[in-house]
């Protein structure tokens, strides 16, 4: 007989024990079932795990399920995309038309371009020197704008008229083209409308336009560029040699 007050010498209920035999027993079923489940192989014939990756999985890379990732298979692809915009600026370089026969100007000439811009546009020499120091800086379309509508002035055929001033309009006129030449609305809306009908004076107040910019733009850079100075200095050099 026990004494009262007396009970379990640990002082613990056997069902408090018994439940924590048990929660440890349950705990340790579930370690061992995850194992289980992360040791197991994929059953035979079954479907790979698929990523849920949405519209982004044309962008992602063959290893990221992100667009944003900046490893070498999204840097081989952009450099992939840039590939046929350099050949198409290369094949515009190539297509540029070449400088215009002239004989080697002569000192007095280079002089006299110097004299003013009139005097130097006025010669081939003249337009081959300064459509070289264009180049440079990336305005030549400027004097080939130019070159163009003076040719279409020449033009006495309708259909060639009608024909070159669409190649000008496409080459130097739209938004569209990466030659396009600075003019102001007011020309533009004009040739516009004109274009139904062309002439060959359809461009005249586009010319005067871009001849006045060359004149205050690029004809004083022209005449301190080094092109132009070292032209001087050469001919200076053989006038006192012979």
């Amino acid at each position: 007989m026990r004494a009262a007050g007396g009970g379990d010498p640990a002082g613990a209920s056997p069902l408090a024990g018994g439940l924590d035999r048990g929660t440890c027993m349950g705990s340790e079923r579930m370690e061992m079932r995850k194992r289980q489940m992360a040791a197991a192989p994929e059953t035979p014939g079954a479907p790979p795990t698929q990523h849920p990756v949405g519209d982004r999985g044309s962008n992602a890379c063959c290893f990221c399920w992100c667009c944003c990732c900046s490893c070498s298979c999204l840097t081989v692809r952009n450099q992939e995309d840039q590939r046929p915009r350099r050949a198409s600026q290369e094949l515009r370089a190539e297509d540029l038309p070449a400088c215009e026969d002239s004989p080697a100007p002569t000192l007095e000439e280079v002089h006299a371009w110097a004299q003013s811009f009139d005097k130097l546009m006025i010669t081939p020499a003249g337009r081959n020197a300064f459509r070289e120091f264009l180049r440079t800086e990336f305005s030549e379309d400027n004097m080939l704008f130019w070159m163009a509508c003076e040719e279409l002035k020449k033009e006495a055929n309708k259909g060639m008229i009608e024909e070159k001033a669409r190649i000008i309009y496409e080459d130097y006129i739209s938004i569209l083209s990466p030659k396009e030449v600075s003019l102001d609305s007011r020309v533009r809306e004009v040739i516009n409308r004109n274009m139904l009908e062309p002439s060959q004076h359809i461009f005249d107040d586009a010319q005067l336009q871009i001849y006045t910019l060359m004149h205050r733009d690029s004809y004083p850079r022209f005449m301190n560029s080094a092109l132009y100075k070292d032209l001087l200095q050469s001919l200076s050099e053989k006038s006192v040699e012979a």
